[in-house]
C-alpha cells in the first residue's frame, strides 16, 4: 500500500532537526508523498526548501495560518502573496495553504478574513488549489467560497457542523482526517458520510495526540497506516483499497504523479 500525507507541517521548528529522519521513515513506511503547509512567510520559505530537497516525495503549500495574523510583521502579506505568485510554475508548489478563519480568536476575526480574502484572490487568479483551516467557521467559508473561482478546495481536519460537510462535499470539496479519526466518535462520523472520492489523509504534524495507539509521541507520516486502517473500517473496505483511492485523490486534487 502507498500512503499519502496531505497536510503536514513539515517545516516546522520541532520537525527542524529530524527532516532527513522523517523522510527516511516516510519512505520505509511506504508514504510516498508529503504536503508541507506552511503558517507564515518563514514557514512558506522553509516549506518551499523542504520541498526542493526531497523532490518527488515533498511539496510545499505556501500560506498565513489565520492564528498568525496577530503576529504578521509588515509586508509579511505581500511577501508571501510574492513568493506564492514568484514559485507558481514551479514543480514544488502544489497549493495555497494553511488558510482560513478561526473563531476561537474572536477579535482578530476582521483582520483574518481580510488577509483570507486577499489569499483567496491570488489563488483564483494562479488556479491552485487551497487548504483551508476552518475550525468554528466551517459554515461561513463554504458560503463565501462559491464567489470565488477556485477549483479545488480541502477542508483540512473537518469536525463540524454536518450541514457544511454537505454543503462541501456538494461543492466538490475534499476532506481530509488524521490520527484522531481512530478515536474520535466526531471524526469517524464526518469520515462515514464522506464519499471515499472526496478524501484525503493527514497527520497534521507535529502535533501530539496523547490517546492510545499514539500515547504521546511526536507525529510522524507512520501514523497514516492507523489513519487508513480506520477509514477502512468505518467504511467497511479493504486498506488497501481505501490507500489506492486516496492515493488516486491525492493525485487529481495536487495535480501530481506518485512514484
Amino acid at each position: 500500500m502507498k500512503f499519502v500525507d496531505a497536510h503536514i507541517h513539515f517545516s516546522d521548528a520541532k520537525y527542524s532537526e529530524y527532516t532527513d529522519e522523517l523522510a527516511a521513515e516516510a519512505k520505509s513506511s511506504n508514504v510516498v508523498a508529503l504536503v508541507s503547509n506552511s503558517m507564515d512567510f518563514e514557514s512558506s520559505v522553509g516549506s518551499l526548501k523542504l520541498a526542493e530537497k526531497y523532490p518527488g516525495t515533498v511539496y510545499a503549500a505556501l500560506g498565513i495560518h489565520p492564528w498568525n495574523v496577530r503576529a504578521l510583521k509588515e509586508n509579511e502579506l505581500q511577501q508571501t502573496l510574492e513568493l506564492i505568485s514568484t514559485h507558481k510554475q514551479s514543480e514544488a508548489v502544489v497549493a495555497i495553504g494553511e488558510i482560513g478563519l478561526d473563531l476561537r480568536y474572536g477579535k482578530m476575526y476582521d483582520k483574518q478574513l481580510e488577509v483570507f480574502k486577499e489569499i483567496l484572490s491570488l489563488a483564483e487568479k494562479l488556479e491552485l488549489p487551497i487548504i483551508v483551516h476552518s475550525y468554528c467557521a466551517a459554515t461561513q467559508i463554504v458560503e463565501m467560497l462559491p464567489s470565488y473561482r477556485i477549483k479545488k478546495v480541502l477542508m483540512h481536519w473537518f469536525s463540524h457542523p454536518m450541514s457544511a460537510l454537505s454543503k462541501a462535499v456538494e461543492n466538490g470539496y475534499l476532506i481530509t482526517e488524521g490520527p484522531p479519526l481512530v478515536y474520535s466518535k466526531g471524526l469517524r462520523e464526518v469520515v462515514r458520510r464522506v464519499p471515499l472520492t472526496n478524501f484525503l489523509t493527514e497527520t497534521d504534524g507535529p502535533v501530539i495526540y496523547k490517546k492510545p495507539p499514539f500515547n504521546g509521541k511526536m507525529t510522524t507520516p507512520s501514523f497514516l497506516h492507523e489513519v487508513v486502517n480506520a477509514v477502512a473500517e468505518i467504511k467497511k473496505m479493504d486498506a488497501a483499497d481505501v490507500a489506492e483511492q486516496v492515493a488516486r485523490n491525492f493525485q487529481q486534487f495536487f495535480n501530481v504523479k506518485l512514484s
